[in-house]
């Protein structure tokens, strides 16, 4: 409930984008509370604008904002988010696995569709798709409780040098990034190895389907891998 006398923030899309982005900076940089600086950018608005929403936001309890110190999310600012988060992703999956939409450029179409489709419409297509837990880029899917599997992942700076790993999620998800990694085939599911790593060059020698090639360390730290089933690592896939 927001404070006597304040009018609660309708869950606009602008809102909601607001949300969604904090709940993003909070997880992926693991931290509970997000500076205004770091949202600006994830937006691409002025830091005076990040200000000024997040104090309407903290007025109807959705954020609880410190100046200073940064923004986090309450409970119900995260429940409403992690539902935008769940809309998005399960669209873009389907964008990609149904409409065969490119996975560099669902992004934009389902920035724009979360904010409109039905409820009804989203848990349609959740069951169309057998219930999914990721989507095309290895995001996971908040559930329709807003329960998310979180799974334990590494990057390709600091997996184990050897070992068959299997790229498990993308977290750059610019069109140029996607694009060069669609020609790498370093897609979410195929089984790679990192060779070795080069600090003097920033570079990491990978091992792909017979061949090996180098990717720079930046680009290394977005894709993120998972060790290999035991049943794949003993039949050797």
């Amino acid at each position: 409930m927001a404070a006597a006398g304040i009018a609660p923030v309708m869950p606009t899309s602008t809102v909601e984008n607001y949300l969604k982005s904090i709940l993003i900076e909070q997880e992926e940089r693991s931290t509970e509370r997000v500076s205004t600086g770091s949202l600006a950018a994830a937006l691409d608005v002025a830091p005076g604008t990040v200000t000024a929403m997040m104090k309407t936001l903290a007025q109807s309890e959705l954020v609880s904002y410190e100046p200073y110190s940064g923004v986090r999310l309450t409970h119900a600012g995260r429940r409403l988010a992690l539902h935008v988060l769940r809309r998005h992703r399960l669209v873009e999956l389907f964008l990609v696995q149904v409409m065969k939409m490119d996975w560099s450029e669902v992004h934009g179409e389902a920035e724009r569709l979360e904010h409109v489709v039905s409820d009804a419409l989203i848990d349609r297509m959740d069951e169309m798709l057998g219930y999914p837990v990721t989507d095309p880029h290895g995001d996971p899917i908040p559930d329709a409780r807003g329960e998310v599997e979180e799974a334990d992942l590494a990057d390709l700076l600091f997996c184990p040098i050897g070992e068959r790993l299997r790229v498990a999620r993308v977290l750059d998800q610019q069109p140029e990034f996607l694009q060069f990694l669609e020609r790498e085939g370093l897609r979410p599911g195929v089984v790679v190895d990192v060779a070795s790593r080069n600090e003097a060059a920033d570079t990491v020698e990978l091992r792909l389907e017979g061949r090996t090639f180098n990717l720079g360390f930046r680009a290394a730290s977005k894709v993120l891998v998972a060790p290999l089933a035991p049943s794949l690592v003993d039949s050797g896939h």
